[in-house]
């Protein structure tokens, strides 16, 4: 028994020398054999300036500790956001000054964070053999991130680690703990890496180096120690960290727990770390200078609460409250306004503005607040202006527009009629489903795509219409075969599911492009030259790249319509828009302008007859397929400005 313990204790004594040995300066390169490294750099744009030329100096700092080449270790480096790029593969450079130069030219995407994504990506693309990844070569995966992934990360990070991919987690910052441990290999304790700024991250470079290089000896054989292999000529012993105890086995440890040996004298909690404790007090209470006895304290006082507005103190407890016009949650922490109007607690006769605890009256347009601060008026502009319709003036709210006899059309002015009739079209019309637009304004989403139905001959033979609704992702409501009639395609809107998340307006138009104007979704061949029509809706700007589906399409002969709402971008609305774009992008700053567009909106072009069959002019030689009424546009205007004023 004494032989044993005196053994333990020398083998103790080694590892702590082990630890404590000053590293060298690295003076040679590390030469465990080949391996193949690709960096995935997260460039979001969460990630500053300065903070991405410390990510760049980090991964120069690994790669000039390794012995780079195509038959020892090869570098690749994929950055991503929203979207992600191969910066250079790894068969790319074969040299380390090459390398460095490549990394130093990277420039940052400065997007979202697609994480789970970027994953799938390099698993898919990075280690292949058309990217230079060799077989029976290690793979190794380090990942860099400054934030929570927007996409789930654990299922394609352990179809990754399936794979053979060792993949190294470095958070910094505002990195989630939970994420980084989903993606990387296990143990955790040497993959996960978690620094307070991009400052500290040379700190993980370190213990990487140490991990992919290690001791010469040891790697020569399967070892099995937990913590430390120690070689000696010919042989191994396995060693523990400081405060962990070797097992019978002689290659695993086991933490030596003070607390559960009640080797301590805390008066409340006691803290476990290898080797050693620390004392800590129970909730309401706090640690006095002595490190071991516990004194109760006002915990509202010292912030050590989770009430979101008024803390009420007791020694040791306390309960929450809110301010006035507010109530509190079921969870007794939060706090929710008392809106008044929405629980019907007002007199407003149109609109209720709610503040907390209290409410104020508003009209909607084209109607004004009576001096009673409650009842509206209608502003019948018809009556009040020289609206010069030819058949008759509809007043709307805050606005008006000519309308024509059944069997007649507005003509270009938006006063006089004509005969054109509507010909044949395929119409695709994009919807944005994002969490921007919220559930009550997609209703009116779904009530403008039903207006703008009405103004269509839909027929089998007629027009056709199908509808995509996109977020993150893209989906097909209904192609342009499925309804023949225009109340079949009305009831079928009305049904349609509110998709929220982010804004990919490019994949929705390549979605458009590749499938919705397809002959197998319904549209029909371009020899008929029926004319294909896209409609773009969107409330925001498109997450990802629009430019080169946006070009594709108007390429492919689709007339392209874009029609913004609030914070949408006029920028990408004139990107997406056919020439010329005055004529084919329209925006508001408010969703309840939005049936005045579709009430003006006509999707027309004069057919003639030949040969018992429709065959359709060019456009530009009768009416533009959609344009507002001048008249029109100058009402929605005025509406529109008084709205911002």
């Amino acid at each position: 028994m004494k032989m044993r313990q005196l053994s333990a204790f020398i083998l103790l004594t080694l590892a702590v020398l082990a630890t404590a040995r000053p590293k060298t300066e690295p003076a040679q390169k590390c030469k465990t054999g080949p391996v193949d490294l690709v960096f995935l750099i997260d460039s979001s744009r969460s990630v500053r300036p300065h903070e991405f030329e410390t990510m760049r100096k980090f991964m120069i700092d690994i790669i000039n500790t390794l012995d780079i080449g195509l038959n020892a270790t090869r570098v690749g480096v994929v950055q991503y956001s929203s979207q992600v790029r191969t910066e250079f593969t790894l068969k790319t450079h074969a040299r380390l000054s090459n390398i460095v130069k490549a990394i130093n030219q990277i420039i940052p995407l400065a997007q979202g964070t697609m994480t789970g994504l970027a994953i799938r990506y390099m698993m898919n693309e990075a280690f292949t053999p058309e990217a230079g990844d060799r077989p029976k070569v290690p793979n190794v995966a380090v990942i860099v991130t400054d934030g929570r992934p927007q996409d789930r990360v654990a299922e394609v990070a352990a179809e990754a680690r399936e794979k053979g991919i060792e993949i190294y987690a470095v958070g910094v910052a505002r990195a989630d703990m939970t994420s980084l441990r989903a993606m990387a290999s296990p143990p955790f304790e040497d993959h996960v890496f978690l620094v307070e700024s991009f400052d500290l991250i040379h700190q993980f470079g370190i213990q990487f180096q140490d991990k992919l290089c290690g001791v010469d000896l040891c790697l020569e054989s399967d070892h099995g120690c937990e913590h430390i292999c120690e070689s000696t000529p010919g042989s191994y012993h396995c060693l523990c960290l400081p405060g962990y105890t070797v097992n019978d086995d002689g290659k695993t440890c086991a933490a030596i727990d003070l607390c559960a040996e009640r080797k301590h004298n805390c008066e409340q909690l006691c803290v476990s770390s290898p080797g050693s404790f620390t004392c800590d007090c129970n909730k309401g209470y706090k640690l006095n200078n002595d490190k071991r006895t516990c004194s109760t304290i006002d915990l509202c006082a010292e912030g050590k609460h989770d009430c979101e507005q008024v803390c009420i103190s007791a020694p040791g407890v306390y309960t929450c409250d809110c301010n006035k016009g507010y109530t509190l949650n079921e969870d007794e922490k939060t706090c929710t306004p008392i809106d008044l109007c929405a629980e019907g607690k007002h007199d407003c006769e149109q609109i209720c503005v709610s503040a907390p605890g209290v409410f104020t009256c508003d009209c909607n347009k084209g109607f004004k607040l009576n001096k009673d601060k409650k009842t509206c008026t209608n502003m019948n502009m018809c009556n009040t202006v020289e609206h010069g319709c030819e058949y008759q003036c509809v007043s709307t709210p805050g606005s008006y527009h000519c309308i024509c006899p059944e069997g007649q059309l507005l003509q270009d002015d938006g006063k006089s009629c004509g005969t054109c009739k509507s010909a044949n079209i395929d119409l695709v019309l994009l919807i944005d489903g994002s969490k921007s637009v919220r559930p009550q304004n997609f209703e009116l989403v779904k009530k403008f795509v039903n207006q703008v139905v009405d103004s269509l001959d839909v027929s089998p033979h007629g027009t056709r219409v199908g509808l995509v609704q996109y977020s993150s992702r893209v989906r097909t409501e209904f192609p342009l075969n499925m309804y023949h009639t225009a109340d079949e395609i009305k009831a079928a809107v009305m049904k349609v599911e509110y998709m929220e998340k982010g804004t990919m307006t490019g994949l929705a138009l390549k979605h458009m492009l590749e499938n919705s104007f397809s002959e197998a979704e319904g549209a029909r061949p371009l020899s008929r030259s029926i004319p294909r029509i896209g409609l773009v809706f969107t409330d925001g700007r498109s997450q990802d790249d629009i430019t080169e589906y946006a070009k594709k399409a108007k390429e492919a002969g689709i007339t392209m319509y874009a029609v913004g709402v609030g914070k949408a971008v006029e920028d990408e609305l004139r990107e997406i828009a056919s020439e010329p774009v005055e004529k084919h992008f329209y925006y508001t700053t408010d969703f309840t302008a939005i049936s005045t567009i579709a009430e003006n909106l006509k999707l027309n072009v004069c057919p003639e007859e030949s040969q018992g069959e429709i065959e359709v002019k060019d456009p530009c030689a009768c009416e533009s397929l959609v344009e507002f009424q001048q008249a029109t546009m100058n009402s929605l205007e005025q509406v529109t400005q008084k709205h911002i004023l």
